[in-house]
C-alpha cells in the first residue's frame, strides 16, 4: 500500500481517488512514497529515502526544489491547464476592471454617508472608462490559459495579437484564426491598448515587462498579470504609471509598494480560487501520482520525460538513469543474463535524465534488481506488479 503525504489541504475529489486505490493519505505521514502539495514550500524539507514522486496541484513549481528532486530520481508533476478556465475568467474580469472605473465608483458609493441617490448623476462622470470592443489586446504567451484568453477576448469584439516563440502545435490548433501573430514582444507592446502575460517564470522570462519594454509601449496601456509576479518588474510599472505610459496595472500578486496606488488594482492571488479549479487540479495531480506509483508511467512531469506504455505483462521494471551512452545496452545485458525476456520497452530522455519502462515475462530477483542499481549512472530501479483487476 502506497503512502501519500499532503502538504496542504487538497480537494476531496483528489483524496477520494487515492483512497479508492487503497492508498494511505494524510498530513502526518512520515515515510511517504509520494507528496501532494499546493503552495507549501518544500525547499527546506528533508526528503525521506522512500519518496518517489511529488505532485503539485497547480501549474507553478517554484515551491519545489526541482534540481534536488532530479538528483534523487524523484519525479515532479504539475497540472497544467487544470485551472485554465478559472484564470481565464479572472483575466476577463481584470480586463473590464482595468477599463471601466468600477472599483473607483464602488469605493465612492461606499464613502457617501447620506443621500447617495441624489448625488449619483452628478458624480458618475468621475468614473468613466473606455469600452473594450474594438480595442487591441496583446497576449504574451499562448499556452493553455493564453489561448483561452485570446479566444474569449476576440469573441468579445477585441482585436487580438499574440506573441509566443514557443507556441506548441496543440495550442496553435486551439487558437482562433483571427488572432494576429506578433513578430516580437516589442511590436506587440507598441500596438496594444491592453497587455496580458501568460508565461512560466524562469531566468529567461523574469522581468519580461520592464522599463525597456514600456518605453516602446503604446501610451495609456493597461497591463494585466495573472501568471507570476516576477514576470513584471513592479518598479518599472509604477514608474510607467507616474510617467503616464501605464493607465492601469491589474495583478494577482500584490506587493506592499502597490498598496494605495489608485492606478493599481491588486487581487490577492485568486486565479485558481474556484471550487472547480481546486477539484480539477487535485484530481489531475492524484491521477498522475497514482499512475506513476502503480504503473511507472509519467505524464506532465517538469523534470522527467513524458513516458507512457500500456502494461502488457504482469511484471514491469522501471529504471531512471543519467542520460549517458550504453545505458540501455547494460540494462538489457543484465536481464538477458538472468534469462529474463523483455516483452516490451520504451526509453525516453529529457536533459540529463533518462527513463525506461520495461515489461518482462518473468519477475526479476532482488539480486538482478541490485545489479541494475549498481550500473554507474542509474539513480532509481523499481519493480512493479500489475494490480489485481
Amino acid at each position: 500500500m502506497y503512502q501519500i503525504r499532503t502538504m496542504n489541504k487538497i480537494d476531496a475529489a483528489g483524496i477520494d481517488l487515492l483512497k479508492e486505490r487503497h492508498y494511505r493519505i494524510g498530513d502526518e505521514i512520515g515515510n511517504a512514497d509520494g507528496i501532494m502539495v499546493r503552495s507549501a514550500g518544500l525547499h527546506d524539507l528533508k526528503f525521506n529515502p522512500e519518496l518517489k514522486a511529488i505532485a503539485r496541484a497547480g501549474a507553478g513549481t517554484n515551491n519545489i526544489p526541482i534540481d534536488r528532486c532530479s538528483e534523487a530520481g524523484i519525479v515532479v508533476f504539475n497540472t497544467p491547464g487544470s485551472n485554465a478556465n478559472s484564470v481565464k475568467e479572472l483575466v476577463l474580469a481584470g480586463l473590464l476592471l482595468s477599463s471601466r472605473n468600477i472599483i473607483g465608483g464602488h469605493n465612492w458609493v461606499q464613502s457617501v454617508n447620506a443621500d447617495v441617490e441624489s448625488l449619483v448623476e452628478s458624480e458618475k462622470s468621475h468614473f468613466t472608462g473606455p469600452e473594450i470592443q474594438g480595442k487591441t489586446l496583446g497576449v504574451v504567451g499562448l499556452g493553455a490559459i493564453g489561448v483561452m484568453v485570446a479566444n474569449a477576448a476576440e469573441a468579445l469584439g477585441m482585436r487580438v495579437i499574440g506573441y509566443d516563440p514557443y507556441l506548441s502545435v496543440d495550442h496553435a490548433w486551439r487558437l482562433s484564426r483571427n488572432v494576429i501573430r506578433a513578430q516580437s514582444i516589442e511590436s506587440l507592446a507598441a500596438e496594444s491598448d491592453y497587455v496580458t502575460i501568460h508565461a512560466p517564470l524562469n531566468e529567461d522570462t523574469k522581468n519580461t515587462i520592464d522599463t525597456n519594454l514600456l518605453a516602446r509601449a503604446k501610451r495609456g496601456v493597461r497591463i494585466m498579470n495573472f501568471a507570476r509576479g516576477g514576470l513584471v518588474n513592479t518598479d518599472a510599472v509604477l514608474k510607467g504609471i507616474d510617467d503616464g505610459i501605464v493607465s492601469r496595472y491589474v495583478t494577482d500578486f500584490p506587493e506592499q509598494k502597490m498598496v494605495g496606488n489608485a492606478s493599481v488594482i491588486t487581487i490577492p492571488h485568486l486565479g485558481a480560487s474556484t471550487p472547480e479549479a481546486e477539484s480539477n487540479s487535485a484530481v489531475m495531480a492524484a491521477m498522475q501520482l497514482a499512475d506513476y506509483l502503480t504503473y511507472g508511467v509519467i505524464r506532465n512531469s517538469v523534470n522527467f520525460p513524458e513516458c507512457t506504455m500500456a502494461m502488457n505483462t504482469a511484471v514491469r521494471i522501471t529504471v531512471t538513469n543519467r542520460n549517458i551512452p550504453n545505458m540501455v545496452g547494460q540494462i538489457s545485458t543484465i536481464l538477458a543474463s538472468a534469462s529474463i525476456n523483455i516483452s516490451d520497452m520504451v526509453n525516453r530522455h529529457r536533459g540529463e535524465l533518462a527513463y525506461n519502462i520495461i515489461d518482462v515475462d518473468n519477475p526479476a530477483t532482488e539480486t538482478v534488481l541490485e545489479q541494475l542499481r549498481n550500473i554507474d549512472g542509474v539513480l532509481v530501479v523499481r519493480a512493479l506488479e500489475a494490480p489485481n483487476p
